[in-house]
């Protein structure tokens, strides 16, 4: 074999290069051929999963509607005009009353509620004491203004006082549930007009020397069943006073008396 010079050894590595590079060169079996490099990693791919999001749950309580009191204006049942300037007060407090006169039938009421306007005036009284007043039935009458301080024969100041009178002596009948139940829906009614807690709810005989209104409406005061019904009245959304005004007013009190 020809012996390998230094000039071949470069023409043989020239050769090598120009056939294919340096992978055509021969390599002993100790010399194993370079492994392939590996493909640079590739991107991820974008996410298609949508983030998870916290849902805000919002809770609307729905109130149910306010329950509605009707009451018959003042020119319906026949009162006359005031005699007389009112004062004026801030309610603080609901004290029930009774007329303490026996009502029999229930269409003597307006004829009632006029004559006891008039005797109160006779007495120097702008109006009837009381800013409503209620029959055995249930009905709603407006007496004088609730803006102003009602008046009364004993010793206590009905300022501050939001005055309902039942008609009717209560120490010598029993009053009917249509009595109590709009009672109640005219203090739930004042409570909630006037800002007052239900736990004021009291009787006339809470302030001055009096039986007023009465042992068998004052039990249902004393027990506290009254107070507790205007109480749940308030936390169902209220009461509010619808008026018969007008022709509709005259109808309804001709219709009690007839």
């Amino acid at each position: 074999m020809e012996p390998i010079t230094r000039r071949r050894f470069f023409y043989l590595m020239a050769a090598a290069v120009g056939a294919g590079g340096w992978a055509a060169w021969p390599r002993s079996v100790d010399d194993p051929l370079p492994t392939a490099a590996p493909n640079p990693i590739a991107p991820a791919p974008p996410s298609t999963t949508v983030p998870s999001t916290t849902t805000l749950v919002t809770t609307t309580t729905t109130l149910p509607p306010r329950v509605t009191l009707e009451v018959i204006e003042r020119q319906g049942w026949g009162a006359r005009p005031a005699t007389a300037e009112y004062g004026s007060h801030t309610i603080e407090r609901l004290t029930v009353h009774h007329t303490a006169v026996v009502l029999d039938s229930n269409e003597q009421a307006p004829g009632r509620l006029r004559g006891h306007q008039a005797y109160h005036q006779q007495q120097g009284w702008p109006d009837l004491a009381y800013h409503f007043a209620i029959d055995r039935d249930g009905n709603v009458f407006e007496a004088r203004p609730f803006s102003a301080p009602g008046d009364t024969f004993t010793n206590y100041d009905p300022a501050g006082h939001f005055l309902p009178v039942l008609e009717g002596d209560y120490n010598q009948q029993q009053p009917t549930d249509s009595q109590l139940d709009s009672l109640v829906l005219l203090l739930a009614w004042a409570a909630g007009e006037f800002g007052v807690d239900p736990a004021t709810v009291g009787g006339h005989r809470d302030f001055a020397a009096t039986t007023c209104p009465g042992d068998h409406v004052y039990a249902s005061i004393a027990d506290g069943s009254i107070g507790a019904r205007v109480a749940a009245l308030l936390d169902s959304n209220g009461v509010e006073l619808h008026y018969l005004r007008g022709e509709a007013a005259v109808a309804r009190v001709a219709a009690i008396e007839s």
